[in-house]
């Protein structure tokens, strides 16, 4: 049984078959789904933001959990190692703003179908619609206990993803198949995921963009722990877009407390003193009408309405007798358009999954558990993520490949037996 079992054909997994099978040994890559990398082909809009074009320094510092961990992982294959793999199997590259890599096709599956290519050339077998249900221990390594039967192998790599959406299979297998051989997990939550808010106004405003705001995520008025400035958006029940995913991500477990905050800024340019002479300037140029028609320079014109709402000053009022008290409130909610967080919208439309195996019980070298010998995990199901900018595919690639390298070093070595070591 000199081979290794892979369980997952995603980002890891598929990685660590093809790193193995380059490395000398068999290798069985079994995926429930009937199509290998699923979640993969939906990444990035169905673009694929498979990283970001930065070095080492650069990606841990966008790891937000065990970010130490991933350290021999990010150098045994880096970013630029990761475009160069790619661009290898044919697959053009392009670097967007913010360092974001794409393939030039913007299509998901042109990476899916080159590293799929990749792991049969070199000679992987894969099963696909195999439903791992099980892993037990036996004298010669492993037996996977699947809906196609057993399978037994000398190592295996768990690389079954986290929770996140649940409707590309990743249904939380392998923190059952961790914790079968001693590992713990950690609690789980989704992350960068949009989140929900107890104002019901939000509802009204589903689908008005917000550009160049600048949110801040706080635990309380005085600690704020998040801060950018970009793109967001309102939904039915909440709000989403790029910067409310990376402060649903830096807040992680907190949501579920119920006590944290969003704090929008519409006007980041602009400073409380500055923004006031505006409105003066502006209401100066429209003494004549009424405070509900006069902001239309200041705001998206459905925004305007929650604003003259949540400023309860009457939007018949003209606006050359709008006290300095109502300007002042007003520029208030410019600049603090405050949003009470109730939750999340769940793993079903979470990018990723914070938590996960706990990273104290993995070798971080090769990926190997510290419980079982000859067990290996990559990818989402490891408690490690990062924000949004390719990071987590990153991060996907870097554990699989080391976990693969890992995987067929621990077979090498125990063919060669204790006198030939």
């Amino acid at each position: 049984m000199g081979r290794v079992i892979v369980i997952g054909a995603g980002a890891a997994g598929m990685m660590a078959a093809g790193a193995a099978a380059t490395n000398g040994v068999d290798v069985l890559l079994l995926e429930k789904n009937i199509k290998p990398g699923r979640k993969l082909n939906i990444t990035g809009k169905g673009r694929c933001n498979l990283t970001n074009n930065t070095d080492v320094d650069g990606l841990t510092a966008h790891v937000l959990s065990n970010p130490r961990f991933l350290m021999s992982a990010f150098h045994t294959m880096d970013s630029y190692g990761l475009m160069n793999f790619f661009e290898s199997l044919g697959v053009p590259l392009k670097t967007e703003r913010g360092g974001r890599v794409f393939p030039v096709s913007d299509n998901a599956s042109d990476i899916t179908n080159a590293l799929f290519s990749f792991i049969r050339e070199n000679g992987a077998d894969v099963k696909l619609g195999c439903d791992v249900r099980g892993i037990k221990r036996c004298d010669e390594g492993f037996i996977v206990q699947t809906s196609a039967g057993d399978f037994g192998s000398a190592a295996v790599v768990v690389a079954t993803g986290g929770l996140s959406y649940p409707a590309t299979g990743s249904t939380g297998d392998g923190y059952a198949f961790a914790k079968a051989f001693g590992h713990s997990v950690t609690k789980t939550c989704p992350s960068l995921v949009p989140l929900t808010t107890k104002e019901a106004w939000v509802s009204e405003l589903e689908g008005l963009s917000l550009n160049n705001v600048r949110v801040s995520a706080k635990l309380s008025p005085e600690r704020s722990i998040y801060e950018e400035t970009g793109e967001m958006m309102f939904t039915k029940n909440g709000v989403t877009g790029p910067v409310i995913l990376r402060a649903g991500a830096v807040l992680g477990h907190e949501l579920q407390k119920n006590n944290c905050v969003l704090s929008i800024d519409l006007k980041p340019g602009l400073s409380e003193q500055q923004l006031d002479k505006r409105l003066l300037r502006d209401f100066a140029e429209r003494k004549n009408k009424n405070f509900a028609n006069a902001l239309d320079d200041l705001l998206p014109k459905r925004l305007i309405g929650t604003i003259v709402s949540l400023s309860e000053i009457p939007g018949d009022k003209k606006v050359n007798l709008l006290s300095r008290e109502e300007r002042k409130e007003l520029v208030r909610l410019f600049k603090s358009l405050t949003l009470n967080l109730t939750g999340t919208a769940g793993f079903k439309e979470a990018v990723i999954t914070k938590g996960g195996v706990c990273v104290r019980g993995v070798f971080p070298g090769t990926m190997m558990s510290r419980h079982m010998e000859g067990l290996f995990f990559a990818g989402e199901v490891l408690d490690v993520d990062a924000m949004t900018g390719g990071y987590n595919l990153q991060i996907a690639f870097s554990t699989g490949r080391l976990a693969g390298i890992g995987c067929a070093e621990y077979i090498k070595n125990k063919r060669k037996g204790p006198d030939n070591e």
